[in-house]
């Protein structure tokens, strides 16, 4: 398992797509099987330049398959905010293993900005966007910056903001691809039982979605799958998201 260097101040991206290029893509690609359209990406234009972003939540079992069935030497990014779940932790290393990946890279936040910006490690509880770019955001940028191209596990039905998600984004000059975008919770599922994949454990506790501990909270009935993240602010993504839109035109 890989560990990340520290995260410079400044990281300079070269854009490698266009927006233009990213529609184009979308056009391509409109109604291709999910398997066939990341085969063709991973094997071919985009072999070497992507690599794969994993929460190892509860649904993230189903891209990293995917992926490892194509191209176990994918590197898979995972953002340790040193504020996760022990259970997720474990669940990365059982899922890693059990899937065969040989490139997992875990980036964790720069110690000297946690220092100096969340000294007391409570920003979350009063600044929980300023607590997501020192802890999530930055270190993904840092640990992106190799790549011209990213996969997220990201899917449409997951809430109100996600709901227009495509296939293919823009994301500062990068392609960001969504291979699970039109992917329903009933799709996981039987992926999940097809393929004998191991479930997060907190899963059936009601956790639906699973991010930091403090700002994690389990799911009610009836609610959307990212309910129960950030309850009690006007808040719904940690930042490495933008609201999706569509670049198809």
């Amino acid at each position: 398992m890989a560990e990340a260097a520290r995260i410079p101040d400044v990281i300079d991206v070269a854009p490698a797509f266009t927006l233009a290029e990213v529609g184009a893509m979308n056009l391509r690609f409109a109604g291709v099987d999910t398997a066939a359209m990341l085969a063709e990406l991973l094997i071919g234009e985009l072999a070497g330049r992507t690599a794969a972003v994993s929460s190892f939540g509860t649904e993230s079992a189903v891209l990293l398959h995917l992926v490892a069935a194509i191209d176990k030497t994918v590197p898979v990014i995972f953002i340790n905010t040193q504020k996760m779940f022990g259970e997720t932790l474990a669940y990365r290393d059982e899922l890693a293993e059990r899937l065969g990946l040989t490139d997992l890279r875990v980036q964790r936040p720069d110690p000297y900005r946690l220092a100096a910006r969340d000294p007391t490690s409570l920003r979350w509880s009063f600044d929980p966007d300023g607590c997501c770019e020192i802890r999530k955001v930055e270190p993904l940028r840092a640990a992106l910056a190799p790549f011209d191209a990213w996969l997220s596990g990201r899917k449409g039905f997951q809430g109100k903001t996600r709901a227009a998600l495509p296939r293919f984004e823009l994301d500062e000059g990068r392609l960001k691809v969504n291979p699970l975008a039109d992917w329903d919770k009933a799709r996981l599922d039987a992926y999940f039982a097809e393929h004998q994949l191991p479930r997060h454990p907190l899963e059936a506790q009601g956790f639906a979605s699973i991010g930091c501990v403090p700002c994690t909270s389990k799911v009610l009935p009836g609610e959307d799958p990212r309910s129960g993240r950030w309850r009690g602010w006007d808040k719904t993504e940690c930042g490495i998201h933008e609201p999706a839109f569509d670049p198809a035109f």
